[in-house]
């Protein structure tokens, strides 16, 4: 068997990569999205032949008109498959600081609008599965560490 043919035997995982934004005084950037009642931390899918980091930084230059250097992983999330999706990978990397909110630029057909959230308020805009992520990807950057959790939840 060649390596190409061993290779497309292996399972496929979906895979995502958001960014935390901080606002330095606490507070956390989310986005509004028009296709979907719950709201997301800014990022997406992982593209064909794309690096997590890569796609991150693409993400928010489409989503948010920022070109930043994303940091680094703050939360890598198993998540099962569910609703006709296979399993996945998402990953959380820290954007550190946006001083400057008018520098951000949505697009319209994508995006109804952004906020900063404390992470009580981002319990309540954002799907209880992302909650679990963004609070443990909050606790990761204040401890200086990678966190590893399935379905959210912190498991190391």
């Amino acid at each position: 068997m060649s390596a190409a043919e061993w290779t497309a035997t292996l399972p496929r995982k979906r895979m995502g990569a958001g960014v935390l934004f901080g606002d330095g005084r606490g507070r956390v950037l989310l986005v509004e999205p028009s296709y979907k009642p719950d709201w997301e931390v800014p990022g997406g899918c992982v593209e064909a032949d794309e690096s997590p980091r890569a796609a991150a930084q693409r993400e928010i230059r489409e989503e948010l008109g920022l070109s930043v250097d994303v940091g680094r992983v703050l939360v890598v999330d198993w998540i099962g498959p569910r609703d006709g999706r296979t399993e996945g990978l998402m990953l959380i990397f820290d954007g550190g600081t946006v001083a400057d909110g008018d520098a951000i630029r949505l697009p319209a057909d994508e995006l109804r609008g952004w906020a900063w959230c404390t992470e009580a308020e981002a319990g309540e805009r954002l799907s209880p599965l992302l909650a679990r992520r963004i609070a443990a990807a909050i606790r990761a950057r204040e401890a200086g560490i990678c966190a590893y959790l399935e379905e959210g939840y912190d498991v190391a």
